[in-house]
């Protein structure tokens, strides 16, 4: 690399939602892996919702993660969501994603292009490198590796993740991957989603993907009174909006016939 990567004085960028609810993401990370992950606070115990690309020590970097006995859910196995799940001493997902086998993943835009099956995002080549940063000066893009991790409860569709003063439901929703999940929360209409569904370009042609799985998933999102969608990526959003990707997604992909992705944007920002 002719120029050497600048050292990130912070790594992990948070943002408070609510009392209960921070957001977290990992703002030199080129738009595909830049995935939101989420903590919740609970009563008796913490969920922490995917844990990033694993680049650096997410425990030394933002401890308060790990304070509150957290259960680590993992949304799917992709590398911008488990990066970090060995870290954990709790990780729930479920049994469809190889978590205790992930592929070994990229920061090179086009090893990573093949590994996942995926030429292009919305028409614009990959870049080279896919961070803008170092998370410390010794870090080496070259020696990235997704480490697998050790499921300590395996998550099926209508399991509960209990933290004491609230519940989610685990939704399966295959498509974008095989053992997707998503979180419902019934009493106030929170959906965690994951990669399932988020407001910007839906991938369904990476390895692993079933566009008629998708289909499935997509009419079983629409039937469910959601409020407020907290996605794997972009930003966060109202069932209204839910409805609008949602009908988008299924006009597009209702047969074989139309070509290209699903986009309801034409870039992630």
């Amino acid at each position: 690399m002719s120029t050497p990567l600048p050292v990130a004085a912070t790594w992990f960028a948070s943002t408070p939602v609510d009392a209960a609810i921070t957001l977290f993401t990992e703002p030199h990370v080129h738009p595909l892996l830049r995935a939101n992950f989420w903590h919740v606070r609970g009563r008796d115990r913490d969920l922490v919702l995917d844990c990033g690309l694993g680049v650096t020590d997410l425990r030394r970097a933002r401890p308060e993660l790990f304070e509150h006995d957290p259960i680590l859910v993992l949304s799917h196995a992709h590398l911008d969501h488990m990066g970090s799940a060995h870290e954990f001493d709790e990780v729930w997902a479920h049994p469809g994603e190889a978590v205790a086998r992930p592929a070994p993943g990229s920061l090179f835009g086009p090893e990573l292009r093949g590994a996942l099956g995926l030429d292009t995002l919305a028409g614009e080549p990959l870049p080279e490198l896919l961070i803008t940063a170092r998370p410390h000066p010794d870090f080496d893009p070259a020696d990235y590796r997704l480490r697998p991790a050790r499921v300590t409860r395996a998550l099926g569709d209508g399991d509960t993740v209990d933290l004491g003063d609230r519940a989610f439901t685990v939704l399966h929703l295959p498509g974008h991957s095989p053992g997707g999940i998503a979180l419902f929360e019934e009493r106030t209409g929170t959906l965690f989603s994951g990669d399932v569904v988020y407001d910007g370009e839906l991938l369904d042609e990476l390895a692993g993907s079933d566009i008629e799985a998708y289909l499935a998933t997509m009419r079983r999102l629409r039937e469910l009174p959601v409020h407020t969608v907290h996605a794997g990526h972009d930003s966060s959003f109202d069932g209204a909006r839910l409805h609008d990707i949602i009908d988008t997604y299924l006009r597009v992909r209702s047969t074989r016939s139309h070509p290209g992705r699903a986009s309801v944007r034409k870039v992630r920002q």
